[in-house]
């Protein structure tokens, strides 16, 4: 029955939505006149969840630094972050780095043997968009996604021509950034029309601190080479056929104390994606394949630990505009994926492991000019696994549109599961492939209001409560020798606000965005005699309150900006006895686009951690002080 709903349907150009609806991501009413089925699913179909969607203009100032940096001085994340080109993990709404879904254009990337990504890897300058999904999404993603989901996507231009731009970081420690990039677009033929991107990059952290330690925090030694290259392709045909291959290879390099030839540490990971798209007719097919290799080895590096795993991923889906009409629409989207894991590693005894993944999905949405309600069912299927269904409910209602001022209610209730790692289930000795699948409940309202105080001055602001319920969480128990075991049932709840102010007039433009959360985690279930202690107490490295401040002031090509993040003590014991104290980074960013030759230079001068605050890794390293970087963009005249 699924492949004859997804194949049997009339044939129409891209759907399109065109109604006002309410819309909490961004606090205002917007007409979606373009909005095409080439949206992944959590952009469309998780009515009444917080969706941020990062701009252009932020991605361009983060061009030079990893999603690590972006994140942390944009949203309420938290990172356990190691240092300059190190390990860094989110905890994202006081879940571990396990429970966050990394999406590259629709499919997800976590490591499957960790089930994590460190974003220290995942460059700003390699994707063309950035969004940030909170609570789970997982009727629309799958597993992982039970704290969040972060959404990576690449996008056509159709202009033609060929565009080149290069990129070029000089900063503190012999630190250093190449990027090269080319842009081009063409008319084939009468019917097709081709939109290419092509980006190398180079990244060196050599990290050569003229200290070895801060307020008595040693800082550990480390070097890093990051190489990348992205391979974006589009062929779009005039009846709406689009044709895409993107492809994404990166190799990190990363040495821990390289001066030290016995303690010393090298990890290096690499990974190639691959991904195909055809979508035509409301019908989207794709096929992927992705490789991830992890070498590790301490001392010695001829005789690294060696992990290659493999993915091949294939998906087909289908949508259905059920009602069409002036004032609502209902649009259906179902589909089905099917991925198969091929996975060899010395901790598993050398031997092959081999699964098969499957998943069943059915997403409903429907818009009226007051609402915008979605409804999503979602089955698993694992190898020697039963993952729980998950279904999902999300509303958002227009409460009030007078004059030019917006508010908007809106409220979901989705269940959410994780799959166990490769490594928690096939490790040697210490992995249970009998583990439960994690399962959870999450509950989420808040309002959104776009308040404009005159025709120059604009405040939007989101007020978002949730409760996230987390049973059967995997835990290496150090009691059982590290076994893996279902153990403990984790309950996340909080608050986030955040609000952003603009002023336009004339050549001059300024904006204050400000976002605070409360972000309370804690074990609410005793496993063991000794596990009464931590009952009701913050997980660790999880800040119970966090706080962004992102001012600037631009006047015509000029801009300043200043980027502040605070966060108060974060535990590194589970019964709290000890913690790390609260932190305030700040950083300032000045910018200035000029013209040599009709070539437009942008150049960007930042200082980081201006007040020299120390800042604790979680190795109880201290990261780096005040430093500093200068970026140069050229932008090559199209050919």
């Amino acid at each position: 029955m699924l492949a004859i709903a997804l194949f049997i349907g009339h044939s129409s150009f891209a759907q399109t939505d065109s109604l006002a609806i309410p819309s909490s991501r961004l606090g205002t009413t917007v007409s979606l006149s373009a909005v095409t089925v080439r949206a992944i699913a959590p952009e469309r179909f998780l009515a009444g969840q917080k969706l941020q969607r990062i701009d252009s203009t932020t991605l361009l100032q983060f061009r030079f630094g990893s999603l690590t940096d972006l994140l942390t001085l944009n949203t309420p994340l938290a990172f356990k972050n190691y240092g300059p080109g190190q390990l860094a993990t989110v905890s994202f709404r006081g879940t571990s780095a396990n429970h966050t879904a990394v999406l590259w254009n629709g499919i997800n990337i976590n490591q499957p043997n960790l089930g994590q990504t460190d974003f220290s890897t995942l460059p700003v300058a390699g994707f063309d968009k950035l969004a940030v999904q909170y609570g789970s999404s997982a009727s629309a993603v799958g597993s992982d996604a039970v704290g969040g989901s972060i959404l990576l996507g690449s996008t056509p231009g159709w202009q033609s021509g060929i565009r080149a731009t290069l990129g070029l970081q000089l900063a503190s420690f012999q630190n250093n950034q190449t990027q090269l990039g080319l842009r081009y677009g063409a008319t084939l033929g009468d019917s097709w029309k081709l939109s290419g991107k092509t980006f190398a990059y180079r990244n060196q952290f050599n990290n050569a601190y003229p200290y070895t330690e801060r307020q008595h925090y040693f800082l550990e030694p480390s070097t890093t080479a990051q190489r990348g290259f992205i391979q974006d392709l589009y062929f779009l045909h005039k009846s709406g056929r689009q044709l895409s291959i993107n492809t994404w290879v990166t190799d990190n390099d990363l040495i821990i104390t390289p001066q030290d030839t016995i303690a010393r540490e090298r990890t290096r990971t690499q990974s190639a994606r691959l991904l195909a798209t055809y979508e035509a007719n409301r019908m989207t097919f794709r096929v992927g394949w992705i490789r991830d290799v992890l070498d590790y080895a301490k001392g010695n590096f001829n005789t690294p630990s060696h992990t290659e795993t493999e993915r091949l991923i294939s998906r087909a889906e289908r949508e259905f505009q059920l009602l069409s009409g002036t004032n609502r629409q209902l649009n259906l989207r179902v589909g089905g994926e099917w991925s198969h894991y091929r996975t060899r590693t010395d901790g598993y005894g050398g031997q092959l492991i081999q699964e098969d993944r499957g998943d069943l999905y059915a997403l409903l949405r429907y818009q009226t000019t007051r609402w915008l309600v979605s409804a999503n069912i979602r089955q698993a299927f694992v190898t020697r696994f039963n993952p729980p269904i998950t279904p999902s409910v999300g509303a958002e209602y227009q409460l009030v549109q007078r004059d030019r001022f917006k508010l908007t209610a809106k409220g979901s209730v989705s269940r959410n599961y994780r799959v166990p790692t490769l490594n928690e289930r096939y490790w040697i000795d210490l992995g249970n492939p009998n583990l439960l699948p994690e399962s959870g409940l999450n509950f989420e309202g808040g309002l959104a209001a776009n308040t404009p105080l005159s025709d120059r001055i604009n405040l939007t602001t989101e007020l978002t409560g949730y409760h996230n319920r987390v049973d059967n969480w995997t835990y290496w128990n150090p009691t059982n020798n590290y076994h893996v075991e279902n153990l403990q049932l984790v309950v996340a709840r909080g608050i986030e606000f955040t609000t952003n102010l603009t002023y336009v007039q004339n050549n001059w433009r300024a904006g204050l965005r400000l976002g605070y959360a409360l972000t309370r985690s804690s074990q609410e279930r005793a496993y063991d005699a000794y596990s009464q202690d931590v009952i009701g107490k913050q997980l660790v490295y999880v800040p119970l309150h966090t706080g962004t401040l992102n001012t600037y002031v631009q006047h015509g090509q000029t801009r300043l900006s200043v980027q502040m993040q605070a966060n108060s003590r974060r535990y590194i014991t589970f019964d709290n006895t000890q913690f790390f104290k609260g932190t305030t980074l700040t950083n300032v960013l000045l910018e200035h686009t000029a013209r040599w030759h009709s070539v437009p230079v942008r150049i960007q001068g930042q200082v980081n951690n201006v007040f020299d605050a120390l800042l604790i890794g979680v190795k109880r390293n201290a990261l780096p002080g005040r430093n500093w970087a200068i970026n140069l963009i050229i932008n090559f005249p199209s050919l």
